[in-house]
């Protein structure tokens, strides 16, 4: 039982910390995410530690932990107007799928 909760601790840190690294700067990012990553732990909270959809459920949260950090880039407004994109060592190899023009118009 302690060994599946310390596992399920570990995964939840995991992927606060994946969040935490890659939106930082973006209070509202690192609010929301927080708070959709709790709930969803909340969720499988009662999970019977071993069982098929526990293992899933903590199979998930690395997974999810690895696109964080992996697959999301923050990109910035810089002062022109536009946004600046800055990968990082992390991201070599990931497909970067650029905004449409389109989508980058509504957020100014």
């Amino acid at each position: 039982m302690a060994a599946a909760a310390a596992e399920g601790l570990a995964a939840y840190r995991a992927v606060l910390r994946a969040a935490r690294r890659t939106f930082s700067g973006d209070q509202l990012m690192l609010t929301e995410s927080a708070v959709e990553i709790r709930r969803r732990f909340e969720e499988h909270r009662r999970l019977a530690p071993g069982s098929e959809d526990a293992v899933r459920a903590l199979s998930d949260a690395r997974e999810a932990a690895h696109f964080i950090t992996n697959m999301i880039v923050q990109a910035q407004r810089a002062p022109s107007g536009s946004f600046v994109v800055k990968p990082e060592k992390v991201h070599a190899g990931a497909t970067l799928e650029i905004p449409s023009e389109e989508i980058l118009s509504t957020l100014k």
